[in-house]
């Protein structure tokens, strides 16, 4: 449930946020024809999974971008309880009428303790009934107010006590932290290997780059192309393959792009992520050629797949998509891997979707590319774009062009600037209502 209220969350923030040009990447919008195939109802339930997953890494760009974050891992639960132990179930007694029930433990160990009077062997007693078993083990945390009150108790094992208890403190940064979560990441125990995700999930980037060199390469390949692997740790695992691997780790990845056999992969945007930082143009190209020029879907000699009726297998919104987000992550994060120019000319290749104009028209503005506003004004209500997202994309588009002035108000105005007041004007003319509420809701930071 955690996980889904961050998703609504993320996407009632990208919604607000996509009101403005200069902010997030906008929310696509419900009618994207590249899943107009399939029923209303499939169509919009696959479109909410595709925003639920890819939208979790546009908040504002600060830890792990391909990751699905908690608010809390268990060393920061730690570190703000007063009261941590190792507890074993005793005894239960089922609730009746006003009484709740209770569940009586047994401390083990101490991890932390607020007061010397707390001593292994005492008991505890909890509201609630729960079931357990006289091995049954179980970490409780509490706080100190007037009395120490204790949390939800959360069932572990002796081996996850001892990976809780022997982690680095969320105040230990850099490589230090990562290296020894790394070491758990797909453990059999699922608790410590969702908490060990969590604290990749919360690192910000540039500590999760200095751990990539160190990575088990063997390993990420295998649970790469491990099919029991979860879908949301792919990304992760593409992000640092990409930024620790080699040649043979760039082949893989290429096949795991090209190798689509799901309309919906979740994760391949940190894979494309990260192949295009092991492999730089080439990669760019290849990502370019096989999701945004092409429609379909082709094999490694260039040639369409087919369904089982014979059709043409067309690219995913989903793999467009995650594409346009691999560009993202280079433009913010790519050190100079791919020239900016370079990534805008990429992006303004999917002008030539409909389907896609709205988030590419805002992503352009975001990046400052004022080279399309000829080709945007041609565009403006003709067949196929006259969308009201799209126009208005257009319309903060040459609102956000004009607001891109040199500081020192004695130069002379930019020929941009000319350009976009001068088709503004003419836009206010043809269709006053859309530009009206487009200024209304336009901002800039």
């Amino acid at each position: 449930m955690t996980s889904l209220n961050s998703y609504v969350t993320k996407m009632i923030y990208q919604k607000i946020a996509s009101f403005s040009i200069c902010l997030l990447p906008p929310l696509p919008s419900m009618n994207r024809k590249s899943i107009m195939k399939k029923s209303l109802v499939n169509k919009t339930c696959l479109m909410m999974v595709v925003l639920a997953f890819f939208l979790r890494g546009t908040a504002p760009l600060v830890a792990c971008p391909f990751c699905n974050a908690p608010s809390l891992t268990l060393t920061e639960q730690i570190a703000e309880a007063d009261a941590v132990v190792l507890v074993e179930w005793i005894s239960a007694k089922k609730g009746e009428g006003d009484f709740a029930g209770s569940t009586t433990y047994r401390i083990k160990k101490i991890h932390k303790a607020p007061k010397k009077n707390l001593k292994a062997g005492e008991t505890v007693t909890l509201v609630q009934h729960r079931t357990g078993n006289g091995d049954d083990l179980f970490l409780l945390l509490g706080s100190m107010g007037n009395q120490l009150e204790w949390n939800s108790p959360l069932k572990i094992t002796n081996a996850s006590y001892q990976y809780i208890t022997n982690a680095p403190a969320p105040d230990v940064k850099g490589a230090k932290r990562l290296l020894y979560f790394m070491k758990y990441l797909e453990v059999a125990d699922q608790t410590v290997a969702d908490d060990a995700y969590y604290e990749f999930a919360n690192a910000p980037y540039k500590e999760i780059k200095t751990v990539a060199k160190k990575i088990p390469r063997n390993k990420i390949r295998k649970w790469l192309i491990n099919p029991k692997t979860p879908a949301t740790r792919i990304g992760l695992y593409g992000l640092l393959l990409g930024l620790g691997g080699d040649k043979e780790d760039a082949k893989l990845m290429k096949k795991i792009i090209r190798n689509q056999k799901e309309e919906l992969r979740l994760g391949i945007d940190g894979v494309m992520s990260g192949y295009i930082l092991l492999t730089g143009e080439e990669g760019l190209k290849f990502l370019e050629e096989t999701k945004l020029v092409t429609l379909y879907i082709t094999d490694k000699n260039g040639k369409p797949l087919l369904d089982e009726t014979g059709e043409k297998k067309r690219v995913p919104f989903s793999e467009v998509y995650a594409t346009m987000q691999a560009l993202r992550f280079l433009w913010t994060y790519g050190d100079g891997k791919i020239e900016k120019n370079r990534l805008r000319q990429s992006l303004r290749i999917l002008l030539n979707r409909p389907e896609l104009a709205d988030l590419v028209i805002t992503d352009l503005a975001r990046w400052k590319d004022w080279s399309v506003q000829e080709k945007l004004m041609k565009m403006y209500g003709s067949e196929n774009y006259d969308v009201q997202s799209v126009k208005t994309s257009i319309v903060r588009y040459f609102l956000a062009c004009t607001a891109d002035v040199p500081k020192n108000s004695k130069l002379p105005e930019p020929k941009h600037v000319k350009k976009a007041k001068k088709y503004l004007k003419i836009l206010e003319q043809k269709d006053p209502r859309t530009v009206k509420t487009a200024k209304r809701f336009f901002f800039i930071r």
